[in-house]
């Protein structure tokens, strides 16, 4: 029996996406709730999943295709096995032993270990051959990332894997001779002509500015050192300077609204929550995750959930429901080491904080000089909606509660 696979909801207002990668080809055994393709939308990468059991009959779709929710993409022979097939059988005697034995000992390793592995994990483990129960992880709780196996794959020498027979992309330029210079073209991800579209279309749609500050870290530094020994114990997550920033802006968000707004049609909608993005580096680009309801929440739940974001992130399992909304943006360029930019608005928001890096610098204090560990923060608005002077004192307010924490406490 036949089985046609579609292209499943990929999340609100989102209609299409981009064949990616097939992970099963004609001829393949396929198992109920098994991969056979990854999608690429304009936000996320998507496993699609098998109904049924039984054999990748055909692809109605090739790598690259930009494909509809709820057109037909594959066809599942359901029941079939693959050595019922003599194209698959003649295909499977032209492999190398090699690589069967790799691939053998992969699955033995990948039943063991199947409940902590994502799909992207799963699939960077078979296509090396790599024993996971060797790796170690740095992935929330230890679990193994993607990076985690192409690393292990690296250390050990195995050569990449072998290219899929689906239909191959442009050869890129061939090496250049010594002393010869070269050039290689590859086509952008949809999510990376995503993220170009969008970050163009706010500088061309948004009147934008950005207003700078610094910020003396000391007392925040102090409090860390005071109390993350017992916060780690309590809460069982390390306590870092996002979860300060993102209740310093929520303090600026309640008093300085339009921030918080942003403009649709010829209205301005107002939020009376607030819903944090947070800028987190994956494999394939940047994403912005949400914290929802961050002011209600205290610090040791909005760590958990930016640890929990950035784990997804490099394991490529963040959802669209995980990015979706927000109603104002941190970004941390610190993390990289910048010391000062001017960050871009995440649309349809109004205003997005940008982090940098922590360096000591000679400050006057009290008429004397004296040495502060002290951070750049920008702020970048749409002057449509937000004036200078709400901008300047919605960061005023951020930098007065990271100088002196106890306002987060006691709402000032």
């Amino acid at each position: 029996m036949a089985t046609e696979i579609t292209v499943p909801a990929l999340g609100e207002s989102v209609t299409e996406g981009s064949i990616g990668e097939w992970l099963k080809q004609p001829g393949d055994a396929v198992a109920a709730d098994e991969p056979i393709a990854s999608l690429e939308t304009d936000k996320v990468a998507v496993d699609v999943p098998s109904p049924v059991a039984g054999v990748m009959s055909e692809h109605r779709a090739e790598v690259g295709d930009t494909v509809e929710v709820g057109a037909v993409i594959a066809v599942i022979e359901e029941g079939a096995t693959a050595a019922a097939s003599g194209e698959e059988a003649g295909r499977k005697e032209q492999q190398a032993e090699e690589g069967e034995d790799k691939r053998e000992a992969a699955d033995k390793d990948l039943a063991a270990a199947a409940q902590t592995l994502s799909p992207a994990v799963r699939r960077a483990v078979l296509e090396h051959g790599v024993d996971p129960s060797t790796i170690k992880g740095t992935g929330k709780d230890g679990r193994l990332t993607k990076e985690d196996v192409l690393a292990a794959a690296k250390n050990k020498g195995d050569p990449a894997p072998a290219p899929s027979p689906s239909p191959a992309p442009a050869p890129a330029a061939a090496a250049p001779a010594q002393g010869e210079r070269g050039e290689e073209r590859v086509k952008m991800t949809r999510m990376r002509q995503t993220i170009a579209k969008r970050l163009k279309g706010a500088q061309e749609d948004a009147a934008l500015l950005t207003t700078f500050n610094d910020v003396d870290m000391s007392a925040v530094m102090e409090a860390r050192g005071k109390y993350k020994d017992m916060f780690a114990k309590k809460h069982d997550i390390r306590l870092g300077f996002m979860g300060f920033f993102a209740k310093a802006a929520c303090l600026a968000l309640k008093d300085v609204p339009s921030v918080n707004a942003y403009i649709e049609g010829d209205e301005i909608v107002y939020h009376d929550y607030v819903d944090i993005s947070v800028a987190v580096s994956a494999p394939n680009g940047l994403v912005v995750p949400v914290i929802r309801d961050a002011d209600k929440k205290g610090f040791a739940q909005i760590e958990k959930d930016i640890a929990d974001f950035g784990a997804r992130a490099k394991e490529g399992t963040l959802t669209m429901a995980d990015m979706t909304g927000g109603t104002f943006t941190i970004s941390n360029g610190g993390v990289f080491g910048s010391l000062m930019s001017t960050p871009i608005i995440n649309p349809p928001q109004s205003a997005v904080l940008g982090l940098h890096r922590i360096e000591d610098r000679p400050v006057a204090v009290n008429g004397e000089v004296v040495i502060r560990p002290m951070m750049y923060i920008a702020l970048s608005y749409d002057h449509r909606l937000i004036d200078g002077r709400e901008a300047v004192t919605a960061l005023k307010i951020i930098k007065e509660a990271i100088e002196d924490p106890t306002r987060m406490l006691i709402d000032l």
